[in-house]
């Protein structure tokens, strides 16, 4: 992930993607649009992390990034439902 503007602004707006398209596949709803949007966000972030961090890491455009991002954001809703005891099922 670069940091110049242009790459944290892709981030943001795959991570906006990602939280709207979580909280649709996720069942048992969502946290809401602002809430799926924020945790689509944070999604993204872990994402990022999970896919460097495993050396998948690379120039996969902007599809590339929203799935990643969207990967991110499912993990983060499951642990979110896992924590405040709501199911966590795909």
């Amino acid at each position: 992930m670069a940091l110049d503007p242009g790459g944290l602004l892709g981030w943001i707006i795959a991570g906006l993607i990602a939280g709207f398209l979580a909280g649709q596949v996720m069942r048992g709803g969502g946290y809401g649009l602002i809430g799926d949007l924020v945790l689509g966000l944070i999604g993204a972030v872990v994402g990022g992390f999970l896919a460097t961090t495993l050396g998948v890491a690379g120039t996969a455009g902007f599809w590339g990034t929203i799935v990643v991002a969207f990967i991110g954001a499912v993990i983060v809703i499951a642990l979110a439902r896992a924590l405040s005891g709501r199911r966590s099922t795909l």
